[in-house]
């Protein structure tokens, strides 16, 4: 599965333009962006995908173009898909991107999988 290239250079920048260190995992047929070692945004297909935590789940959501995230039928608590339209220009990309990184230091981290 493909995802929008143009999107990953886009957030690249901008964690880049913040001096948020990160490094990037190909998961999801997409491609996540992790800081300190925990998920934080992401992209699957054309959509943004953001970590923003139950709190700022509610405030992301009474945006246009923002939908639960939901791979499984199930909502996952505290994430959302940002549509294209939704990050058509920087500052609602920033917008989304500054609410992931303000919940990522309360994030918790995956478990990893036992080898």
């Amino acid at each position: 599965m493909a995802y929008d290239t143009y999107l990953a250079e886009r957030i690249r920048n901008y964690l880049k333009e913040k001096h948020v260190l990160n490094t990037e995992k190909q998961m999801m047929g997409g491609l996540a962006f992790m800081v300190d070692e925990k998920m934080c945004v992401g992209i699957v297909k054309d959509d943004l995908m953001a970590r923003v935590g139950p709190e700022l789940e509610e405030e992301a959501r009474n945006r246009t173009h923002v939908r639960p995230m939901d791979f499984t039928g199930r909502p996952m608590k505290g994430y959302i898909f940002v549509s294209p339209e939704g990050v058509d220009n920087d500052e609602h990309l920033a917008y989304f991107i500054d609410l992931a990184l303000e919940f990522n230091p309360l994030a918790k981290k995956s478990k990893r999988a036992k080898s």
